[in-house]
């Protein structure tokens, strides 16, 4: 890629992919250490809701992402 050319879609959604894969992982580790030290379980509910809210973003991505193929 050159500098100072536009991303195209795919690029735009590859690079969105990573940040929401990054964010699950994050996500997941405030979750363990959350629930370890038995601390506020309304606030572990709500992480594990986001942390499912951006799997299906990341499931979304990653179909328009992989081409379709047809059998």
């Amino acid at each position: 890629m050159q500098a100072g050319s536009q991303l195209n879609h795919i690029e735009v959604l590859a690079i969105q992919l990573e940040v929401l894969r990054q964010e699950h992982r994050d996500l997941d580790l405030a979750i363990s250490v959350l629930a370890e030290k038995g601390i506020d379980q309304l606030a572990v509910k709500r992480l594990k809701k986001k942390k499912l809210l951006l799997k299906d973003q990341i499931a979304r991505c990653e179909d328009e992402l992989t081409p379709d193929i047809i059998a």
